[in-house]
Parts: structure tokens; C-alpha cells; sequence
């Protein structure tokens, strides 16, 4: 007796099905939003979910300052505020009683201060705390005295000069010349602490009560 043959039509049609899927789906774009992502264990990322952020300039924000965080990035930075004249020079005011300041711009850990200086206005002896910073005159010129351990020092400050000072630095400035003078200081980390001291402090003499 013949066995009757056993038709694998609904197996056929499948395979039909499957290769024809596969020649008339579209070819796969090789753009970065598609592209695989290795080395999660769950197959999932920030990537895969969400797509390349490049692909998206929303995303990918290019318009975030970038805030220095070193010495040598401050100094950076008041330099490039210094060079930008526009920047600075329509805020200057002169004031006949005190020294003139505004401030510049804030970030994390750091501000810049712009000051003006009228002839023979100055600062006093004094330090900054915990406060370190960069100071740059932009005009005129001013004076610097410093006292260290090592005895005490003057020096001419000018335009496209720094001067860079750490924590505890004790100095006076003054403008002593006859025409005024701005100057652009940034502290790190933001000034919240200024001891005075005598006129002609010693380095071990404690800072006047303010």
C-alpha cells in the first residue's frame, strides 16, 4: 500500500515569505543613530536609547562655556578678557571716594572683578583669605608692594603684564601716576575674605578687626 505523500506547503510558503521580506526590505541606512553599541550586558545605553546625540544638534549642546580650572587656565582667561576691550571698557566708572569695581563674570570656583583707579587711590595692605588669583592691569599703571618672608618688593604693574599670587599674599596697590587706571583680577575661589593690615605690616602681625 502507498503511503501518501506529505506536502511541506505551509513550510514552503514560510520560507517563501521570509526571503521575500528579506529582498524587498530596504537596505539598512549607515547612520550613527542604527549603529550597535557593544559592551552593555542588557544590550541597552544612553545611545541606543536615545539615539547619537550628534545626530541631533539639540542634544549635543556646543554653546557651554568652558570654565578654566587651573592656574595656568585662569591666567587663560583673564588675558582673554583683558584683549577684549569691548568687552570691558563700556562698564568703567571712576568714583572720587573709593576705588571703582564691578564684576566681570562668575563660574565654578572663580570671579573676575573689574577696578578703576583714580590718581593716588589705593588698596592697602592686605591678602585675600583662602583666595588665590591673576590681576592684569588694562590701563593706565599701578604700583605693587609685596611683603614676603624674603623682605618687601615694589614693581610697576602696566598693561599686558600679570601677576599671579597664591593664598595669604600680603600686597598693597596704588595708583600713583596722574592719569586712571583699570585692572582685572579674578579670584579662586571667590573673594569672601580681605584682611587689612598697618601700613607697614610685618609678615607675623596678625590682620586688623574689620
Amino acid at each position: 500500500m502507498r503511503m501518501p505523500r506529505i506536502r511541506k506547503r505551509n513550510r514552503d510558503r514560510s520560507k517563501t515569505a521570509r526571503r521575500h521580506a528579506l529582498t524587498i526590505a530596504p537596505p539598512r541606512r549607515p547612520d550613527t543613530a542604527h549603529r550597535a553599541v557593544a559592551g552593555w550586558a542588557d544590550g541597552l545605553s544612553d545611545v541606543s536609547i536615545a539615539g547619537d546625540p550628534l545626530a541631533f544638534p539639540h542634544l549635543a549642546r556646543t554653546d557651554l562655556p568652558r570654565h578654566p580650572t587651573t592656574v595656568a587656565g585662569y591666567a587663560q582667561l583673564v588675558r582673554e578678557i583683558a584683549a577684549d576691550r569691548d568687552r570691558w571698557a563700556p562698564l568703567v566708572r571712576y568714583d572720587a571716594l573709593t576705588r571703582w569695581y564691578a564684576r566681570l563674570e562668575t563660574g565654578p570656583g572663580y570671579e573676575v572683578w573689574l577696578l578703576s583707579w583714580l590718581p593716588g587711590q589705593g588698596s592697602g595692605f592686605h591678602d585675600h583669605g583662602r583666595s588665590s588669583g591673576v590681576m592684569a592691569v588694562v590701563e593706565g599703571e599701578l604700583v605693587e608692594r609685596s611683603l614676603t618672608h624674603a623682605g618687601e618688593g615694589a614693581r610697576a604693574l602696566r598693561p599686558g603684564g600679570q601677576r599671579v599670587f597664591s593664598s595669604g599674599y600680603l600686597h598693597e596697590v596704588v595708583n600713583a601716576s596722574l592719569e586712571p587706571a583699570v585692572s582685572i583680577h579674578l579670584y579662586s575661589p571667590g573673594l569672601v575674605e580681605m584682611n587689612r593690615y598697618e601700613d607697614s605690616p610685618a609678615v607675623e602681625k596678625q590682620p586688623e578687626s574689620r
